[in-house]
């Protein structure tokens, strides 16, 4: 979303020819993208006076108008539409336009602005930061809160024993605790997945122009950019590893993309256990109790909804779909350039967002207030009839398989048709303890 809005448009004519020319979606390139793309115009122009090839005045009125895109003051100055020319060119040069505008009349946007740049370079390095930015300083944080917050229910609900379930039937029991506590880990490893392809995002192309051969620019420049911008933001930004590679392939942004899928594919496994839980409250499972936060229905009084995992699992189907995108995207890189950035941008930095969003509801509007229906938590352990499996080392699979299907028959529990087949009182004591069956073995 575009926060400030000043009143003259600062952009020129090659700007004016992409807006007439992509009237797609009425969508600008993500506000992100922009706002680094100014940070680095802003580092260009310094990297280029340092080196003795930019007039200092020049260089710093350069900086300072990029500076104002950077801190979000001209966001409504990129109208571009996010489909594009494939390369970002138009919001390339809608940057420096803009900044060659507020500079002043001796500026000129391809001459000084993009010194020592390509659109080919600079659109997909300020694509790579936005994203290491978002994660590093929004879905990171968002995560780690709702780890937290499912590690502390696994604590609290550490001694109350549940029916476990494998393909959706009852199985030997477990813990509530156990749980939750397998959730905060599924999120403790997306976090990993997203920390190990933060460095591989934080590899830019800036240095390579056109084609990766750094041609009109000095040799010295993509570094002494780099570091500006390190020391600017706190975020690891390295050299790629080969140029040609970095110019052609978005590989970088396909990773990320794909660890953001994980991240919504686990979010998704845990929101549905939680309102499979909550399901009832008197025709459903009813093991959990899910905060209530509005009315579920428009005509049935009293009911509740589960509202945060529902929506949970909206912006996980989304993030799925724009990793397609994303992927689809990374393959149609041709020769030396890959011309789906801006999608690729679009798509990415939409699942960055909603994932931290959906994060941080999941957390504090639902698992921070999730209490648990112990008396139906252990009724359903002591009803499995899978607690029959902790007979085998006694009786063996076949009897134990013939009193379970008495019991089902009869309705009746497994130590009273245990009893009645003969089995010994103190095995079924030992061996039906179902505290001591959710305990790890081995």
């Amino acid at each position: 979303m575009n926060e400030t809005t000043t009143s003259t448009p600062l952009w020129g004519a090659e700007t004016e020819k992409a807006i007439a020319n992509f009237p797609v979606s009425g969508e600008p390139i993500p506000t992100p993208v922009a706002r680094w793309l100014g940070r680095i115009k802003a580092a260009a122009a310094r990297a280029n006076a340092d080196l003795g090839l930019l007039d200092r005045d020049v260089a710093e009125r350069i900086a300072a108008a990029a500076d104002r895109i950077a801190a979000g003051e001209l966001d409504d100055q990129f109208p571009v539409d996010v489909f594009q020319t494939g390369s970002g060119t138009s919001s390339n040069m809608n940057a420096n336009e803009v900044i060659a505008t507020l500079a002043g009349e001796d500026v000129h946007p391809n001459d000084h602005v993009n010194m020592g740049q390509s659109s080919n370079d600079v659109f997909p390095s300020a694509v790579h930061l936005a994203a290491l930015d978002q994660i590093a300083h929004d879905l990171l944080p968002a995560l780690e809160r709702l780890a937290a917050s499912l590690e502390r229910k696994a604590f609290d609900f550490a001694d109350i024993v549940k029916s476990g379930r494998t393909h959706l039937m009852d199985a030997v029991p477990v813990t509530l605790g156990q749980e939750f506590g397998g959730y905060a880990a599924q999120v403790r490893q997306g976090i990993a997945r997203l920390e190990d392809a933060m460095p591989r995002l934080g590899q830019i192309p800036l240095g390579g122009t056109a084609t990766g051969t750094g041609l009109n620019t000095h040799p010295e420049f993509a570094a002494r950019v780099r570091d500006y911008l390190s020391r600017e933001t706190g975020l690891t930004i390295s050299a790629p590893v080969d140029h040609f590679e970095a110019q052609a392939a978005r590989d970088a942004l396909v990773e990320s993309s794909g660890a953001l899928k994980v991240v919504a594919v686990s979010l998704t496994k845990i929101a549905n256990d939680l309102r499979l839980m909550g399901s009832g409250p008197r025709a459903g499972l009813a093991e959990i109790f899910l905060p209530e936060l509005q009315k579920g229905s428009s005509i049935m009084p009293g009911k509740v909804n589960p509202v945060i995992p529902e929506v949970v699992t909206q912006v996980s189907a989304q993030v799925i779909g724009n990793d397609v995108a994303i992927t689809i995207g990374g393959m149609n890189g041709h020769f030396e350039l890959n011309v789906y950035v801006p999608l690729m941008a679009r798509n990415l930095l939409d699942s960055i967002r909603l994932l931290a969003s959906a994060s941080r509801l999941l957390a504090e509007r639902c698992v921070d207030g999730i209490e648990p229906n112990r008396e139906q938590l252990e009724r359903y352990a002591e009803l499995t009839l899978s607690a029959a499996t902790a007979l085998n080392p006694y009786i063996g699979y076949d009897k134990a398989t013939e009193i379970v299907k008495e019991a089902a028959t009869s309705g009746r529990s497994l130590r009273e048709v245990a009893l009645e087949a003969g089995v010994d009182e103190k095995v079924l004591d030992e061996a039906l303890d179902y505290h001591a069956m959710a305990k790890p073995h081995g």
